[in-house]
């Protein structure tokens, strides 16, 4: 990522299949505080509105991903307190495409929720993690909980969370916390690869066992809109172009219909 000069919000960039949500307060970490929550949201909001879009990226500025949220912003209102950005981690993990964080630096607190909240995790090898709630004297809120023990083990969260430990790239992948690590000089090429196959898939199939998926981790199955998904997929045009991709041995073009 280029550098930037000074600190701005959350940036959204869409093209095509792909969008990019920029985290761009580099002199704070690229920290969150509740208007950068307010912005993303409102991109999200726009994100899940365009079917074309398939993938979408999160990408930061500076040396860190993200450092969490604002701790100063704690104790205030309802709208500002921990679970108001557990709420807001929810609306990520549920957004529409599918999702890729590109994590190019420390990622520290609510902004581990963050990452494990997205679908895939490239990260640099000199990246670092640690979730210092406990030497904070906080108590993380119920998704966050939930999405460490879901996506990593009872165990490994219960190391993360009560031993405060910072661990390294090769760490983060032996625990399953990010899906690969890159040299730095590397992260932008891989980050495309990834989006690349993603966007090659066909949507319906693509879009709807994200869903469905993130719901079984939730225990949160909808066995009837499953089974709608299903029976659109196998009625789709997409299903009839990749048959015939297959037998002409050439790469499938999809639409979504």
């Amino acid at each position: 990522m280029n550098a930037v000069t000074s600190d701005q919000a959350p940036i959204l960039d869409i093209q095509g299949r792909v969008a990019t949500i920029t985290l761009s307060r580099p002199s704070v970490a690229n920290r969150l505080a509740p208007e950068d929550l307010d912005t993303i949201r409102s991109h999200l909001t726009i994100i899940n509105q365009k079917e074309e879009v398939l993938v979408l990226r999160f990408k930061a500025v500076g040396k860190y991903f993200c450092s969490g949220y604002d701790i100063a912003s704690l104790g205030g209102s309802k709208e500002e307190n921990a679970e108001s950005f557990g709420d807001f981690v929810d609306v990520v993990e549920r957004a529409r495409p599918v999702t890729i964080a590109a994590i190019n630096g420390g990622v520290f607190g609510g902004a581990t929720d963050l990452s494990l909240a997205c679908d895939f995790r490239i990260a640099v090898s000199h990246a670092e993690m640690f979730m210092p709630a406990a030497r904070l004297g906080l108590h993380f809120y119920r998704s966050g909980m939930e999405r460490y023990v879901n996506r990593l083990g009872l165990s490994t969260a219960k190391y993360l969370f009560l031993t405060c430990d910072k661990i390294d790239a090769q760490k983060m992948l032996e625990i399953g916390f990010v899906t690969e690590v890159v040299e730095a000089d590397k992260l932008d090429a891989t980050v495309d690869a990834w989006t690349d196959k993603l966007a090659a898939m066909a949507p319906i199939a693509l879009l709807g066992m994200k869903k469905h998926l993130n719901r079984i981790a939730r225990n949160e199955l909808d066995a009837e809109d499953l089974a709608r998904d299903i029976s659109r997929a196998e009625q789709s045009s997409d299903l009839k172009e990749a048959l015939a991709a297959w037998k002409e041995k050439r790469k499938p073009v999809f639409t979504g219909k």
